[in-house]
């Protein structure tokens, strides 16, 4: 009983904190003011315990001001940049400023996170750690000649620092709202304490994917490069005067190979052909005559009839 009607005292008092934190650390606050005061209410935790795990949460927490955590020892926050070039080369020989590229790549703990290779040129999506980045755009000018240069240089140290700071913040209100947890007393209780830590956890993977990922941007530059040839080596579909006379005998040989074939088919299939019509000729209508003789001999027999037929309608003679 002294419990509940000292919690109860308590709350104008916790109220008022709320108030306070809220105005400074936004809407995950408010939430956890919220629980918390159910919490307390129905007995589950003291209000000592509020107190500390607000004074825990607003310690860590900066507010979504941008600014890195307090530190009394540390200095300025330090800027967070995200840079990108376009850089676009001219080199006599595409193979050679590859295989330089290559040594490049090792020497400055780089990759190229795509390659796309077509004729006469190659494009590559570099990344570099941030700290190379200047000294590696550098020496990619040496390759060849510079056709084209663009860099942009972002600053997102405030959005930077506040996603770390909303990070923070849910996970130590994750913790808090686990030690309330084991300390609560009825099923509906646990329930409203697990959904609300199923909402942090959410909140954490979500927050955490966008703070990598701009991490990832920060600790590491982009550089997209194209390495082009020559300008008369077949840019873009020209031919130079060897490949059109090279095409030019790549086609007369195509036209001889196919004569060829068409002679080695004739040999092959149309000498054959060629005999067995010949002998067929010798046989039906050349010397052996089966033909003519079939027909010589059904024309005697019609010669036979029509004379016995002509004989019968005379008479006898």
């Amino acid at each position: 009983m002294m419990n509940k009607s000292r919690c109860i005292l308590s709350i104008p008092f916790f109220l008022g904190l709320v108030f306070i934190v809220s105005g400074c650390s936004g809407k995950e606050m408010q939430r956890q003011a919220a629980y918390s005061m159910d919490m307390a209410a129905a007995g589950s935790v003291t209000a000592e315990e509020i107190q500390a795990g607000f004074a825990d949460s607003v310690e860590v927490y900066d507010g979504g001001s941008g600014k890195a955590p307090a530190d009394p020892q540390a200095g300025p926050p330090v800027r967070k940049l995200v840079s990108r070039a376009s850089l676009r080369l001219r080199i006599q020989d595409p193979e050679e400023g590859a295989a330089r590229l290559e040594g490049l790549l090792d020497k400055f703990d780089a990759w190229s996170a795509s390659t796309n290779i077509y004729e006469n040129g190659r494009n590559y999506s570099l990344r570099v750690p941030a700290r190379s980045y200047n000294a590696m755009l550098e020496e990619l000018k040496t390759l060849g000649k510079i056709l084209f240069l663009s860099e942009t240089t972002e600053d997102v140290t405030l959005h930077y620092y506040d996603l770390e700071s909303r990070l923070t913040t849910q996970r130590e209100l994750l913790r808090t709202f686990q030690g309330y947890l084991g300390k609560a007393k009825s099923i509906e209780e646990i329930m409203t304490v697990e959904q609300r830590i199923a909402e942090l956890q959410s909140e954490i993977d979500r927050t955490g994917t966008q703070f990598r990922s701009l991490a990832d941007l920060v600790d590491y530059a982009s550089i997209d490069l194209e390495i082009s040839g020559p300008e008369n080596a077949g840019v873009f579909g020209r031919r130079s005067l060897a490949e059109r006379i090279g095409e030019l005998f790549g086609s007369f040989g195509d036209n001889i190979t196919e004569i060829v074939v068409i002679v080695l088919g004739v040999i092959i299939y149309g000498i054959p052909v060629l005999l067995i019509a010949l002998i067929l000729y010798w046989i039906l209508l050349g010397r052996i005559g089966l033909l003519r003789k079939l027909w010589r001999l059904a024309s005697g027999k019609k010669k036979a009839e029509q004379k016995s037929v002509s004989v019968n309608q005379d008479g006898k003679p």
